[in-house]
């Protein structure tokens, strides 16, 4: 409860709870809406604290399982908060502009990304000094022009599986092309949008950058926490097996010096088996017994 409230109070501070005017508003959002105070509405901030911990708890088992979120802000006062939070979790990025089709025609983008990598490799490994110094030019601008839309998904491999968007109404292109190909979305959620629209809403003020940084810091220390588990899950996996394989060299160790040990014991009870064998047939046979006085004849003092 005591976390509730100082997570309440940092919300309050940082002016999360100030919504749009009432004429703007969106009815969608009546279950979110605290009052109204000079015709601006005010965000329930029990509601917001619900919100929020529901999203940081499905953004944690996301990231625990390996998965991607993308963070989705081309905003002014958003862009530079959101990509500074996503390169800190290892997270792709759209700050600048959003694509066309940057996820339900990704192998088309991916094509551009990869463009981009040979042109920064040609530029880095001197294969470019044969060209011209205008071509050279032209290749460097054509790089920094496609980094700055593409540089954030550049380590994408795949599509996400979740996507984060600070004004769903502003960002209605990613959140459609979302749900076409069934992404699981998070959004923060002003007065003025439908809540129903995301799957996971956070009822925010997403003009403030104060509002904006405590919900998308608190949001990425989440995913960090996902991250630091699995890395100790594979960490503990990886003990397990070495134990497993170290038990399994031993036995096998064990094993190899029972069977010589009893190859060695087969030999000798072969050699003791062979030797009563010896002797019955040393018994069976009749030998004579010389008496010692006897002497051949011939020999002196021989009868």
């Amino acid at each position: 409860m005591e976390n509730n409230t100082s997570l309440q109070q940092q919300l309050l501070e940082a002016g999360v709870h100030f919504g749009h005017l009432k004429k703007k508003w969106n009815p969608k959002m009546l279950p979110y809406i605290f009052a109204e105070k000079k015709g601006i509405h005010i965000i329930d901030l029990n509601k917001t604290v619900d919100g929020l911990q529901e999203c940081a708890a499905a953004m944690k088992q996301i990231a625990k399982s390996g998965k991607k979120i993308m963070f989705v802000a081309t905003k002014k006062q958003a862009k530079e908060i959101v990509s500074e939070c996503a390169i800190r979790v290892n997270m792709p990025y759209a700050t600048e502009r959003w694509l066309g089709g940057m996820l339900t025609n990704f192998n088309t983008v991916r094509k551009s990304v990869k463009k981009m990598q040979s042109i920064d490799k040609m530029l880095t490994d001197g294969s470019a000094d044969s060209l011209t110094k205008k071509e050279r030019l032209t290749l460097t601008r054509d790089k920094d022009k496609m980094e700055k839309v593409l540089g954030g998904i550049a380590n994408m491999g795949r599509i996400p599986n979740a996507i984060f968007m600070v004004d769903i109404g502003h960002e209605h292109i990613a959140l459609a092309e979302a749900k076409r190909l069934g992404i699981t979305t998070f959004g923060m959620v002003d007065t003025n949008c439908d809540p129903n629209k995301v799957d996971f809403a956070i009822p925010a003020n997403d003009d403030a950058t104060k509002s904006i940084a405590i919900i998308v810091n608190y949001l990425v220390a989440a995913i960090a926490e996902g991250l630091s588990e699995r890395q100790a899950n594979k960490d503990e996996d990886g003990d397990a097996d070495d134990a497993n394989n170290e038990n399994e060299a031993r036995a096998k160790r064990l094993e190899q010096e029972a069977q010589s040990e009893g190859g060695r014991g087969g030999r000798g009870r072969g050699r003791g088996n062979d030797a009563p064998a010896g002797g019955q047939q040393g018994a069976g046979a009749t030998k004579r017994r010389v008496p010692s006085t006897y002497k051949r004849p011939g020999a002196p003092g021989g009868r």
